[in-house]
């Protein structure tokens, strides 16, 4: 047994010996340390992780540092309440009104009379990955995995860069029962019985749970990752009940409009354009250093609409082929494109000013801008230093401005302040922007044509399904790409 006064008082793997003499390794969090940890002492772990496993595991094993947790120690790892229930480590017998209730899980209100989860994986929203989709897509997989292998599954959003989860959308489904003790809360091993996934982790741990899940053959990779993230879809997509309430009314009325302008027994088609500009580039070769042309979308939308009339009205038909055309984008002078511009904004609820429209939007409540300088816009779309640094002043983008560091950019840097309330605020509108414009293209849209080298696009595939994308409802046009998911 370890005493307590043996144990380091930082968190980090420990090798143990049972009552056999046996080498084990566990892993030790202080109990005084708040749940979650930061992302720094994660990522450290992670690595001590492997290092603990190599020491434990056989000569006849393998010993590559970089090799996947879970082909590693598997049979020497010893879970934090095993350990604590055989005396191998201090006990945590602690009553209910002494825990450290540290973390904010959402939706999880009383819990004292709930039993503790047996098994359980916490998802963390913190990340210097400033885009939303890409969180929400790993929290999504995350829970299809944990609900295929029976955890109970938690959200955290202590330290989101986007603010309150509660401010965006719904609080999920919580389970009925309590998280663990938090020092029991681990980033690794795989095995460990409670999880905490995080984006420091998520790529070696969710692809070594993936490995334990029993796979359908008649599917492939691709379809069953597809499968977890429609879980967490199904199961979260839930706008705040405002955004909720105005994107039904809003597909309503897109709809509505689709109908009076039917020219044949059915409406007319509506179809929804996703496109991303900023610091996404595609993955087509030829447009890697710039964007997908405008010309290349409508080229697709047109053909579309032909398809459509060909298939309702015969390909005889000479009539007006009317349709509705949806578009979101992260850069506001996408909308203002000649191509463009008669088109349909999938929401306007909260819209994203440019500098040529800013002076104008200062008056208007439902835009978004005014969060570096008067005369800063969105226009070029979603760039991560531009998001980390909403709500600054002008003194520190210049002089007063956060330093690099040997270790992390300025960029991880910036993403690391503890943000004030106004800035939580421009970040939540900007999620809650992107995440109505997905709602609506999605709902409204019979059909969504969009470049898969954009999160937003996974998602809106995710949203329409499997058989939605077997079916032609969701189109790539950057590349001959299939849907895809996570690179895990």
């Amino acid at each position: 047994m370890v005493a307590q006064d043996d144990l380091p008082d930082f968190p980090t793997p420990i090798v143990i010996d049972d009552n056999r003499g046996r080498s084990k390794w566990t892993v030790s969090i202080p109990r005084n340390y708040h749940f979650p940890l930061s992302m720094e002492d994660y990522s450290e772990m992670m690595g001590h992780c492997r290092e603990a496993a190599i020491r434990q595991t056989s000569d006849s094993e393998t010993t590559n540092s970089q090799a996947p947790l879970k082909s590693r120690g598997r049979n020497h790892f010893v879970d934090v309440a095993e350990a604590e229930k055989t005396h191998l480590l201090p006990s945590s017998d602690i009553l209910p009104s002494k825990r450290l209730r540290t973390g904010n899980f959402v939706g999880l209100t009383d819990v004292d009379h709930l039993p503790v989860c047996q098994s359980s994986m916490t998802y963390v929203l913190e990340s210097t990955n400033a885009g939303i989709g890409h969180a929400l897509m790993s929290m999504w997989t995350s829970y299809g995995i944990a609900r295929e292998l029976g955890k109970s599954f938690f959200i955290d959003d202590s330290r989101w860069a986007y603010g309150l989860y509660t401010d965006i959308f719904q609080a999920p489904p919580v389970p009925k029962c309590q998280p663990a003790l938090r020092h029991q809360i681990l980033p690794c091993p795989a095995e460990a019985r409670h999880l905490v996934v995080s984006n420091t982790n998520a790529k070696e741990i969710l692809s070594a749970l993936v490995s334990k899940i029993e796979l359908d053959h008649k599917i492939g990779e691709t379809q069953q990752l597809f499968n977890l993230a429609r879980a967490g879809y199904l199961a979260m997509f839930k706008l705040n009940k405002g955004d909720e309430s105005y994107t039904d009314k809003r597909i309503h009325e897109i709809l509505s409009k689709a109908e009076a302008h039917a020219t044949t027994t059915t409406r007319s088609p509506v179809i929804g354009l996703h496109i991303r500009h900023g610091d996404r580039h595609p993955l087509e070769f030829q447009y890697k250093d710039t964007y997908i042309p405008a010309e290349v979308y409508l080229g697709k939308v047109h053909r579309l609409i032909d398809e459509h009339y060909n298939e309702t009205a015969g390909i005889d038909y000479e009539g007006d082929r009317n349709s509705v055309i949806m578009l979101a984008s992260d850069d506001p002078n996408t909308y203002q494109e000649d191509e463009l511009s008669s088109l349909v904004p999938a929401q306007d609820r909260i819209q994203l000013a440019s500098k040529d429209n800013i002076e104008d939007a200062n008056n208007d409540p439902r835009v978004l801008h005014h969060f570096v300088e008067d005369t800063f816009g969105w226009e070029g779309g979603f760039y991560a230093p531009i998001f980390w640094h909403l709500g600054s002043e002008a003194k520190d983008n210049s002089a007063n401005a956060p330093a690099a560091s040997p270790y992390l950019s300025e960029t991880q840097v910036v993403s690391k302040m503890r943000p004030s309330q106004q800035t939580l605020k421009l970040r939540s509108l900007l999620g809650r922007a992107y995440m109505m414009d997905l709602a609506v293209l999605s709902g409204a849209g019979d059909k969504v044509v969009c470049a898969v080298s954009a999160m937003g696009c996974r998602i809106l595939g995710v949203m329409k399904g499997w058989d939605g994308i077997e079916a032609g409802t969701w189109i790539n046009v950057d590349g001959n790409h299939g849907w895809r998911g996570l690179d895990l």
